[in-house]
């Protein structure tokens, strides 16, 4: 059971205090408070766990502190919707807002290698106005002997130039817990020129200690990356789990799945499931066409795979789109075939914003 409490209420209030008396007092439940920053108010929500069908909906309801009950089901308990639209949804950050409306990209590198792309990278990120970008830093590869990524020794430049170019936030997949706290150190010592979103890749979708580490912490959002062999619904718990230890802030990536039948394409591309991701959770969706494709290929009509793919889920209500892009492919450590140029970068916004207009006239059309 969810109560959503009355907006901007003071956890020292006689209404506050009245409410949780009663609710301590309810045998075999547990409370669980979580605080929802939105955009215009503060909201409090308790999380009744336990025995919970025999109470009183109407009852809770009355309670001074509690403006409505929700009964929830039992998966995705904080991050689902619930047949309810009322809910606060998203978060924002460093200036920026997420949530299942707005729609940002973070084209960047697969893997940093050397300041000198890192500068060029954001240069032209911040002359497109853009203000998102992905930088990879920690990179977990398949084979033992490949590029690792630079870890810690590259994040100063890293935040450096982002500061220098207005990059707002950073898409940095992590692997390990330490990895928080050496980029979180490394913020601090820069002057907090910009801001990181904590990426979990597909391989550690279900590392279920280095998801309860992510959802500790509540400074940084978190983007979860599907897991590439499992389904929706064990990816959408694997998401609920950083919920579960108090980080709300988590945007969902679908990047495909890895299946003989995707090909010739990387993986099996599953943005179809956008819809479904919002419909079930609260959660902001992104998309990662590179990944899901994994070339530069196209067809006849001279668009390239990784564009059709990347419309296809901006037209179905993407609110992320995480690519790759590179100065150089040819001198890329990891994942050089599938980036896209520099001066395809353009194009490829206009197209997003094709997508994304197309996207805007379908959703009114079915109101």
């Amino acid at each position: 059971m969810l109560l959503i409490l009355h907006p901007d209420i003071d956890n020292q209030s006689d209404a506050y205090k009245e409410t949780l008396k009663y609710l301590q007092a309810l045998p075999s439940v547990t409370i669980k408070e979580h605080v929802v920053q939105g955009q215009q108010q503060r909201l409090t929500e308790l999380y009744l766990l336990g025995e919970t069908k025999p109470l009183d909906a109407g009852e809770i309801e009355a309670l001074p502190a509690v403006e409505r009950v929700i009964r929830i089901s039992e998966e995705y308990r904080i991050l689902g919707r619930h047949h309810d639209d009322r809910r606060v949804s998203g978060f924002d950050y460093q200036g920026l807002r997420f949530d299942q409306d707005s729609l940002h990209v973070f084209a960047g590198l697969c893997a940093v290698d050397t300041p000198e792309h890192v500068e060029i990278m954001m240069k032209a990120l911040a002359q497109q106005g853009q203000r998102c970008t992905r930088m990879g830093a920690y990179k977990p590869r398949t084979n033992p002997y490949a590029f690792q990524g630079h870890g810690k020794g590259c994040l100063p430049y890293v935040f450096e130039l982002a500061g220098k170019h207005n990059i707002a936030a950073i898409a940095m997949e992590v692997t390990h817990e330490s990895h928080i706290e050496e980029i979180d150190t490394c913020l601090e010592k820069c002057g907090r020129p910009t801001g990181v979103i904590l990426q979990i890749g597909t391989r550690n979708t279900q590392n279920f200690e280095l998801l309860k580490a992510i959802g500790r912490q509540q400074h940084y959002p978190a983007l979860l990356k599907r897991g590439f062999g499992i389904t929706l619904n064990e990816s959408l718990n694997a998401a609920e789990y950083l919920a579960s230890e108090g980080n709300t802030q988590v945007i969902f990536c679908l990047r495909g799945m890895k299946s003989d039948f995707g090909s010739p394409h990387r993986n099996m591309v599953d943005f179809a499931q956008i819809p479904a991701v919002k419909r079930l959770t609260r959660m902001p969706v992104c998309i990662d066409p590179s990944h899901s494709v994994g070339t530069r290929e196209h067809s006849p009509d001279k668009v390239m795979d990784i564009a059709h793919a990347t419309a296809q889920g901006v037209i179905a209500g993407a609110n992320m789109v995480l690519v790759d892009f590179h100065p150089h492919p040819t001198k890329a450590l990891v994942d050089g075939p599938q980036a896209l140029l520099l001066d395809e970068l353009p194009k490829f916004l206009e197209d997003i914003a094709i997508s994304r207009e197309a996207y805007e006239r379908r959703r009114a059309l079915w109101q």
